[in-house]
């Protein structure tokens, strides 16, 4: 997979992409994340990529020849262009499976007060916000999804069961996990852990699992429950 990330600060990048787990899968090729710096597309000779919006208004927007042209000198035939907005559909994990199918990924930062909007009619597919938040720039968004995108990717992860089993993966969160020692300071590890029952383990963590949805996220418990019942019927 390749991941295109416009931005008005390139020296950001690869920042958090290049450590760990992220770090190796691009040392391996299985991802390739590229920085492209915004201000090499201005028209003017001190790189000016933004202006006042018309009709007035605070802050300034981003201009639609930089955006537009960066956006066609990396699209192909298989890119999705994307656009971080506190206005667009809210990322989870199931958006971050749907992209880390395709080849190519194109990531606008977004930034000041918005982008004008001729520039999202031409050249983006999608609008994505991260949450109901607003951040000052779209440069973290943009990492926080080509990571949770890239580690979804074959080969990625030491076990590629690993992200079939974590929160909101099966639109619940994730079960209480436990290691060595057995008990630490009173606090005793679940003894169904430690019978060797995988079938009374995988009960026990999905009734865990039910839990912590139903108490912590609501949202998330009702979604569940409509899409089981869906697939009852």
């Amino acid at each position: 997979m390749q991941i295109d990330i416009l931005t008005l600060f390139p020296e950001m990048f690869p920042g958090p992409l290049g450590e760990s787990i992220i770090g190796r899968a691009a040392a391996r090729e299985l991802a390739r994340i590229q920085a492209i710096d915004l201000r090499r597309f201005a028209h003017d000779a001190r790189g000016t990529v933004d202006d006042k919006p018309y009709g007035g208004g605070p802050g300034m927007l981003m201009k639609v020849e930089p955006i537009v042209e960066a956006v066609e000198s990396v699209r192909r035939p298989e890119s999705v262009v994307i656009l971080t907005s506190p206005r667009g559909e809210r990322f989870n994990q199931r958006l971050a499976a749907e992209l880390a199918k395709k080849r190519h990924l194109v990531i606008i930062a977004g930034h000041y007060e918005g982008v004008d909007q001729r520039a999202i009619e031409l050249a983006v597919d999608r609008e994505i916000s991260l949450g109901d938040f607003v951040l000052t720039s779209g440069n973290l968004a943009a990492m926080v999804m080509a990571d949770a995108i890239i580690r979804l990717l074959p080969g990625v992860l030491g076990h590629d069961e690993s992200s079939v089993d974590e929160s909101h993966s099966a639109g619940l969160l994730e079960y209480p996990q436990y290691t060595r020692p057995p008990e630490f300071r009173g606090l005793k590890v679940p003894e169904v852990l430690l019978s060797g029952d995988h079938g009374r383990v995988d009960a026990w963590r999905r009734r865990q699992s039910e839990r912590l949805t139903r108490e912590r996220r609501p949202d998330l418990w009702e979604m569940y429950l409509q899409t089981t019942e869906t697939e009852l019927k």
